[in-house]
C-alpha cells in the first residue's frame, strides 16, 4: 500500500479539527473574548509578560512543544504497527491534545498567566497545588536531564550539524534588536537566517575541518584526555553538556524578545520547510508501505502502553506547561489562545505522522522490519536512528543527497530540543519561584537565583548518577518515569480545565472525555509498572528508586483526582474557591467600557501603567 493514503486519511481529519472543531470550541466551550485584556498586557514587563504576534508566538509555542519527542515516541512505538500508532496520533491530536493545549492557555489567561501548579490552588486547593507541583518539578528535571543529554549525542554523532546550530543565536540576537525591539516584519529576517543556516549546513556536510568533532580533536574515541581523565567520547559528553547548561542559563533569563522568540520562529520557519520537503518527497516517491499494520509478533502488549509511549503528537502534559508557563505571559488577544494552542497541537501532529511514514517505509520488506523490532527494548534503541534514514530517503525525492538530509534532519532536532531545553529551564524557576512564595522564601522568586537552582538540579541529574549510557546520562535513569508522570499531568490539566468549566456553567465533555481516557491508561500503566517491572515481584530486577518515585507519584495523582471528584459533587466548595481576583471576562468588559485597553495591542515597548 503506498503511504500517501495514510498522509491523506490523518491530514484529513486534522483539516475538519483545525475548520470546524477548533472553531466549536473557541465559540462554545472556552468562549474566547476579544476585549479581555490578556496578563501580557496586564503584566507587561519586557522580560516574561510581553504581547507578542500571533504567529511569533505560535512559532515559539510549537517549536517549545516539539522538541524530538513526536519524532522519538511514533518511531518505538511503531513497534506494535503502524494501524495503532496511527490511530493515537491522529484521533489524540484532533480530540485530546488541541483541546488539552488550547485550554490550559485559555485557562492561564484567565488566571493572570499562572503555571497549571498555581490554578490547582484556585480550583482544588492548597493541598492539590503542592502535590500538583511535585509532579512538575520531577517531570522538567527529567526533561532537562534528559534532553542535554540527547543534544550533546547528536552533536557527538553529527559533527557536522553543530556550527548551523551555534550560527541560529546571534542571527536570533541580532532578529530580536532589529526587527522585535523596533518594529518591522519578520518573514523575510527569518527566512535569511534559514537559508545561512541550510547553507552553513551543506558546506559543514562536505567540509571536515568546519564540523566541530570533540571525538575527532581529542584524538579518536578511546583516546585519553585532559578533562579529568576521562576518554574522548565521555569528555565530550561532559563538555557538551556543561557548554548547554551555561547557554540554557543565559538564554532562560533574557527577555523573550531578544532569544526565545525570534530563535523560535526561526526553528518554525525550519520546521514548515523540513515538513514541505519530507512531504513533497512523499508526494513524489510514494513509497510502500513495508512495516506491518499490526505486529503479531509483539511480545509487549500496546494497550496501555501505547499511550503513555507516544505522548508529544498525541498529547502530552508538557504542552500545558509550557502555554501556561511561557505562552499564556505572551498572549496579545485571547482570540488568538485557537491559533497558538490548537493549531499548535496539529502541527505537532503533522510531525508525528510523517515520523510513521518514514519508519513505516524506510524498510525493504516485513521480515526486515521485524528483525529490526525484534523487542520493546530493541524499538527504543533503534528508532530515532531508523526515523533519520527514512526522513533521508524522503527527503532524496526532491533532490536532496541523503547525506546533507541526514545533517538537516539533525539540525531540525537539535534546534527543537535545544528549544524545549530552554522553555523547561524557565518553567522550572517558575515552580522554584511559586514554591518560594508557598512558603515565604522569597529570594526563590528572583531570577538568577531561580535560575542557578534550575541549572544546579539539573546538572546534579544529568552528572552525577549513571544512567546507563556514559556520562551526562544520569536522567535516564527516572526516564523510564516520564512517559506516565506526563500523562498524569495531562489528565490532571484536563481534569482542571473540566472543573473551571463546570464553574461556569459550560459543557465539561469535550474535556472530561479525554480526562477519564487518559487517567484511566495512564493509571493503568502506571500501576502495571510499578507491580511487573520495578516491584521485583515480575521477571525484573527490582529498582526502588523508579519503584519509590513512581508509587509517590501515583500516590498524590490518586489523591487530586479524588479531591476533584469530591469538588463535582460539591458545587459548593467549587464555588468558594473562586479566586475573587481572577480575571473573569465581566470584569475585563467593564474595563473596556470605561476606556481601559482591550487587548489588541501590537509587541510594542510603551508601557501600560493602569494595568499593574
Amino acid at each position: 500500500m503506498s503511504a500517501i493514503w495514510l498522509a491523506m486519511a490523518a491530514l484529513a481529519l486534522y483539516i475538519f479539527g483545525w475548520l470546524w472543531y477548533s472553531r466549536y470550541l473557541a465559540n462554545h466551550i472556552y468562549r474566547l473574548d476579544p476585549n479581555f485584556i490578556t496578563p501580557a498586557h496586564r503584566y507587561r514587563d519586557g522580560v516574561d509578560f510581553v504581547p507578542t504576534n500571533k504567529w511569533i508566538l505560535w512559532g515559539h509555542h510549537f517549536t517549545s512543544v516539539a522538541g524530538a519527542a513526536p519524532i522519538i515516541g511514533p518511531a518505538i512505538a511503531i513497534y506494535w504497527g503502524w494501524g495503532p500508532a496511527l490511530a493515537w496520533v491522529a484521533l489524540g491530536t484532533v480530540f485530546a491534545a488541541g483541546v488539552h493545549d488550547f485550554g490550559a492557555l485559555v485557562l492561564s489567561n484567565r488566571h493572570r498567566g499562572q503555571s497549571i501548579g498555581t490554578m490547582a490552588n484556585r480550583i482544588i486547593g492548597r493541598r492539590a497545588k503542592i502535590l500538583f507541583l511535585f509532579i512538575i518539578l520531577i517531570l522538567i528535571l527529567m526533561v532537562n536531564a534528559v534532553f542535554a543529554w540527547a543534544i550533546a549525542n547528536l552533536f557527538i554523532n553529527n559533527p557536522s550539524a553543530v556550527l548551523p546550530v551555534i550560527l541560529q543565536i546571534p542571527v536570533a540576537i541580532w532578529i530580536g534588536y532589529k526587527v522585535l525591539r523596533r518594529g518591522g516584519n519578520l518573514l523575510l529576517p527569518s527566512i535569511i537566517a534559514l537559508a545561512l543556516m541550510y547553507g552553513t549546513a551543506v558546506v559543514t556536510t562536505y567540509v571536515e575541518w568546519l564540523q566541530i568533532d570533540l571525538v575527532r580533536w581529542f584524538g579518536g574515541e578511546g583516546a585519553s584526555t585532559f578533562v579529568f581523565g576521562l576518554e574522548a567520547t565521555p569528555a565530550s559528553f561532559l563538555i557538551w553538556i556543561l557548554a548547554l547548561l551555561g547557554y540554557v542559563y543565559v538564554a532562560s533569563t533574557l527577555p523573550v524578545w531578544k532569544l526565545l522568540q525570534p530563535r523560535d520562529y526561526i526553528n518554525a520557519q525550519q520546521l514548515i520547510v523540513g515538513l514541505a520537503i519530507l512531504y513533497l518527497g512523499l508526494l513524489l516517491t510514494q513509497p510502500q508501505v513495508t512495516a506491518p499494520i499490526y505486529n503479531n509478533a509483539a511480545e509487549t502488549s500496546w494497550f496501555p502502553l501505547l499511550f503513555i509511549t507516544i505522548a508529544c503528537g498525541a498529547i502530552s502534559g508538557f504542552h500545558g506547561l509550557v502555554a501556561s508557563g511561557t505562552s499564556s505571559k505572551q498572549l496579545d488577544r485571547e482570540p488568538d489562545a485557537r491559533t497558538v494552542g490548537y493549531l499548535g497541537a496539529l502541527g505537532e501532529g503533522i510531525l508525528a505522522l510523517i515520523a510513521i511514514i518514514a519508519v513505516a517505509t524506510v524498510f525493504a520488506s516485513q521480515s526486515e522490519f521485524l528483525d529490526s523490532y525484534s523487542s520493546f527494548a530493541k524499538a527504543g534503541d533503534v528508532g530515532i536512528g531508523n526515523f533519520v534514514e527514512g526522513a533521508s530517503v524522503l527527503a532524496s525525492g526532491v533532490g536532496i543527497p541523503s547525506e546533507i538530509a541526514a545533517t538537516i534532519v539533525a539540525l531540525i532536532i537539535v534546534c527543537f530540543a535545544a528549544t524545549t531545553l530552554d522553555s523547561a529551564v524557565r518553567l522550572l524557576r517558575y515552580i522554584i519561584g511559586e514554591l518560594g512564595n508557598e512558603y515565604r522564601v522569597h529570594h526563590l522568586t528572583r531570577r538568577h537565583i531561580g535560575t542557578s537552582l534550575a541549572i544546579g538540579m539539573t546538572a546534579l541529574l544529568a552528572l552525577v548518577p549513571d544512567g546507563g549510557q556514559g556520562v551526562g546520562s544520569g536522567g535516564y535513569l527516572l526516564w523510564p518515569l516520564f512517559g506516565t508522570s506526563n500523562q498524569l499531568l495531562a489528565g490532571i490539566t484536563l481534569m482542571l480545565i473540566s472543573l473551571w468549566l463546570f464553574r461556569q456553567g459550560r459543557n465539561p465533555l469535550p474535556t472530561l472525555v479525554p480526562m477519564i481516557f487518559l487517567l484511566a491508561m495512564t493509571i493503568w500503566a502506571l500501576t502495571q509498572q510499578l507491580v511487573l517491572d520495578w516491584s521485583g515481584v515480575g521477571e525484573a530486577d527490582a529498582q526502588w528508586l523508579l519503584f519509590a518515585l513512581g508509587a509517590i507519584i501515583l500516590g498524590f495523582a490518586v489523591w487530586i483526582l479524588l479531591e476533584a471528584i469530591r469538588l463535582f459533587y460539591h458545587r459548593e466548595e467549587l464555588e468558594a474557591l473562586r479566586d475573587p481576583a481572577d480575571e473573569t471576562a465581566e470584569e475585563t468588559n467593564d474595563s473596556a467600557e470605561n476606556g481601559r485597553p482591550t487587548g489588541k495591542g501590537q509587541q510594542t515597548e510603551q508601557t501600560d501603567k493602569g494595568e499593574s
